[in-house]
């Protein structure tokens, strides 16, 4: 059986760690509107875990937690330095921006969690030229061509 992966983030000040576990569910170049909102971002480098993948350690009331005004999504960073944690879509899963990955391997994402999609990109401000698939919408729905 092979082993799990499991990886401890901590923020800039160290109050909040999270030691997450296993393999994402997606791995995603995210464009949509809300991301961009939430985030303060044109993209969302990011990857999509289970509730039960992430464990929430440190302290615990330095944990802030901001709900988008219309849609059913948060952003959670710490209440001392200031820095995204994670947030958590309209499906309930965890969202770990990249960089905080990027950062726990001196600046290199691996490749387990490098993106595999884009997705919204009907919702995209710049064109990205790579290889990835590129779903208007979901990851059900239909592919830009």
């Amino acid at each position: 059986m092979p082993e799990i992966t499991k990886e401890t983030l901590r923020c800039d000040c160290g109050a909040i760690v999270m030691k997450v576990s296993g393999e994402p569910v997606a791995r995603a170049v995210c464009h949509c509107n809300a991301c961009r909102d939430l985030y303060g971002s044109s993209l969302l480098m990011a990857t999509a875990w289970m509730p039960e993948q992430v464990e929430h350690h440190g302290d615990s009331a330095a944990l802030l937690d901001y709900a988008h005004p219309v849609r059913d999504m948060h952003r959670y960073s710490c209440r001392r330095c200031g820095e995204l944690v994670h947030g958590r879509n309209r499906l309930g899963m965890i969202v770990i921006p990249n960089a905080r990955f990027a950062r726990h391997h001196d600046g290199w994402l691996p490749e387990r969690l490098m993106p595999t999609m884009h997705l919204f990109y009907a919702s995209r401000v710049f064109d990205v030229v790579d290889d990835l698939p590129k779903y208007l919408e979901g990851w059900d729905g239909p592919l830009y061509t």
